[in-house]
């Protein structure tokens, strides 16, 4: 699997060749060859999941470690060390030429004779391996869902509460000339305010901590970091929506004041 995954990225390396690794030449990739302080020709020393150790050359530092990993060695260097002999993932090139159909259906029928596993273009390999993330992702919107509901419950209450201690006040505006619809909605633009403070917060604390978690596991899963802007404004409109929707009762309640007895209270 290494030698490979290894050699559809010889393209995109950044020094050295992944053709002439040989049974003691390596490849890493260049975030693990700067954290480390590799370069073409440095000596590193492997241990096996047998736990033999081996001296290695660095032959050659990549960009794209998505589907090889941080480190590729070829079958042969692989072999000695081997309980089972199994390949996970094959990336094959089709030669220049070769449309997608054509090369889908030869590689189909070579790979037919070893287990008929599954044969993917690029595209369906990556909406495949994105199908666990976009589960993962319906459980947080499940749960961001729920936590709209808990935040349209706690806006209203301290809504509530809020009006409740500013009766005078509120009696005081409409002495002053201030309508029952004008309450209405200075009430329910305060709700809206909350909301977008809220909901501005919690977009920006979930972006920082997304990419931290991004970041934190970019050296052992094929992930990238990347902000949807259309979800996003959804999540904000939702968000404010809710924020709109929260303050319905508390305004009606507002514009419902006697104004003496809102102007007496204490």
């Amino acid at each position: 699997r290494g030698g490979g995954g290894g050699w559809c990225w010889a393209r995109a390396g950044r020094q050295g060749s992944l053709t002439g690794l040989g049974t003691n030449g390596i490849a890493v990739s260049a975030a693990e060859a700067a954290e480390r302080g590799l370069r073409p020709g440095s000596p590193v020393r492997l241990t096996f999941t047998d736990g033999a150790r081996q001296d290695f050359t660095v032959r050659a530092v990549y960009d794209r470690p998505e589907l090889a990993g941080d480190y590729v060695i070829t079958r042969g260097a692989w072999a000695p060390h081997r309980a089972q002999d199994s390949d996970s993932l094959i990336a094959v090139s089709f030669a220049p030429g070769v449309s997608t159909a054509d090369g889908r259906a030869a590689v189909a029928k070579t790979a037919a004779a070893y287990g008929n596993p599954d044969v993917q273009t690029r595209g369906e390999y990556a909406k495949s391996s994105a199908g666990a993330i976009d589960m993962m992702l319906t459980l947080v919107y499940a749960l961001l869902a729920l936590a709209v509901l808990i935040a349209l419950l706690g806006i209203a209450n301290t809504l509530t509460l809020a009006l409740h201690e500013r009766t005078r006040e509120l009696g005081l505006l409409r002495a002053v000339g201030q309508t029952r619809s004008q309450l209405r909605s200075m009430v329910r633009w305060e709700s809206v305010l909350v909301a977008a403070f809220g909901t501005a917060g919690g977009l920006l604390l979930g972006g920082f901590l997304g990419w931290v978690l991004v970041e934190a596991s970019a050296g052992d899963t094929a992930v990238a970091f990347d902000l949807p802007p259309l979800r996003l404004l959804a999540v904000a409109l939702v968000g404010i929506a809710a924020g709109a929707l929260a303050g319905l009762r508390p305004a009606r309640r507002a514009a419902r004041l006697d104004v003496l007895r809102a102007i007496a209270a204490q």
